[in-house]
């Protein structure tokens, strides 16, 4: 691990723990590896002003990777944005609108809209789009549309994914955790953010550390050769993943680092 120069982690069952929080070991970790002239980047399908909310005294000294690769941001300064083609937006609303239980967010960059939902529900979405707008009708979206994000209660794998998994390949459609399924432009994943990222930096596959829990983290996770599934993944990023560290909830990603950091003094 002595040639890492990149690490990448999503956020959600990664490197947040179970309520939603970063450690104070995380933070003491990112100073070392800063030491030792490591990048660090946060990769997460939250939208930019979640991320920078979760890691507000670092958000200048990293590169955000936000809504599952539609947004990439350094220094507040967009390197990379793909927006869904605005001729099939109206298509996906009226497509989206009409499942059942479930509760639509289309995801710009400075906030969200979001279609029906409950007082509980968005204490729920909330944690994830803070900064939203509600909406009755899609001419209300006043801003280009990055993602949409579909919340279910229960079980997103179940219950939405079976009505919108026929829009691809010609869209990405990613089941990002137990409550959600985004819709966003074939080309927007993770692993293609990286990639980018990769080459802008001059780094390789085998100087890059990747963690991650779930399915829109399969991309990236191999674009790296130390590629990590936290012990809480799913199956497909365990089976994806060359590594497997321990849970978000006891520290995977930071007992990784700090061994990394160990073997780079």
């Amino acid at each position: 691990m002595n040639n890492i120069k990149l690490v990448v982690t999503d956020l959600d069952g990664t490197l947040l723990n179970s309520n939603h929080e970063v450690s104070s070991r995380f933070f003491k970790v990112f100073k070392e590896l800063q030491k030792h002239n490591i990048q660090f980047v946060a990769a997460s399908g939250r939208p930019y002003y979640s991320i920078i909310q979760k890691l507000p005294s670092i958000k200048n000294e990293i590169i955000i990777v936000a809504e599952n690769g539609g947004l990439i941001i350094q220094k507040e300064k967009t390197l990379l944005s793909y927006a869904l083609e605005t001729s099939r937006l109206s298509q996906l609303y009226n497509l989206v609108s009409k499942i059942k239980n479930t509760h639509p967010i289309f995801c710009t960059k400075n906030q969200a809209y979001i279609l029906r939902a409950s007082e509980k529900i968005i204490n729920t979405i909330s944690e994830y789009y803070s900064i939203y707008t509600f909406i009755d009708s899609f001419e209300e979206i006043k801003d280009d549309v990055i993602k949409i994000a579909i919340y279910h209660e229960t079980n997103s794998e179940t219950h939405v994914l079976p009505f919108v998994k026929h829009l691809k390949p010609e869209l990405n459609v990613v089941v990002s955790g137990k409550n959600w399924v985004d819709i966003s432009e074939a080309i927007t994943n993770k692993g293609n953010a990286l990639t980018f990222l990769q080459n802008e930096l001059n780094i390789n596959v085998s100087e890059t550390m990747v963690f991650g829990d779930y399915n829109n983290d399969l991309e990236m996770l191999a674009c790296a050769k130390y590629s990590y599934a936290m012990d809480n993944a799913h199956d497909n990023v365990k089976t994806t993943a060359n590594f497997k560290t321990a849970s978000n909830d006891d520290f995977g990603v930071e007992v990784v680092l700090e061994k990394l950091i160990t073997k780079s003094r």
